[in-house]
């Protein structure tokens, strides 16, 4: 079952003296969040009056939040946003919906469970843990087909994976 409300990022630190906060993007690219109008914190709804783009990070004024006092509150929180207030591309998905996913090899054996994703500057990597742990690049290569409504990942795997 998909969770209606995925993991944003975190408030890092505040920015000016207007109430704006710094948000660490906890996705592919900041930019991808800018178009969201309502973030979730603590499970209550905050309207986004500005969000920019800033040295990968998110500059967020949310309603409500007009100094940096009232900023300064919002520091570390997990800021959450819901699935249906966005549009992904075809053959797009979340790493929520594929966590926990089985992973098998091209004969149908079973490797394990995704555990999880390490999003690093190359590719993102795949950790599974089954009888033993593999770290496999999450490239076409490796990562044969993907099939996030059945929670299924069917992989190619290398000596030495």
């Amino acid at each position: 079952m998909q969770e209606q409300y995925l993991e944003a990022g975190k408030i890092i630190n505040t920015f000016g003296v207007r109430g704006e906060v710094k948000l660490e993007p906890w996705c592919d690219d900041a930019a991808f969040l800018k178009k969201i109008g309502t973030l979730y914190i603590d499970g209550q709804p905050r309207r986004v009056l500005s969000a920019k783009v800033h040295k990968g990070m998110l500059l967020l004024l949310f309603e409500g939040v007009e100094d940096v006092n009232a900023a300064m509150l919002l520091k570390n929180k997990v800021v959450y946003f819901d699935r249906n207030d966005v549009r992904l591309p075809k053959g797009k998905f979340f790493f929520a919906d594929i966590l926990g996913a089985e992973v098998i090899d091209e004969t149908g054996a079973s490797v394990g469970k995704l555990t999880e994703v390490l999003t690093l500057p190359a590719q993102n990597i795949y950790i599974v843990q089954g009888e033993q742990e593999h770290s496999i690049p999450a490239v076409p290569e490796f990562i044969l087909e993907t099939d996030v409504a059945n929670r299924r990942i069917r992989v190619h795997l290398i000596e030495g994976m």
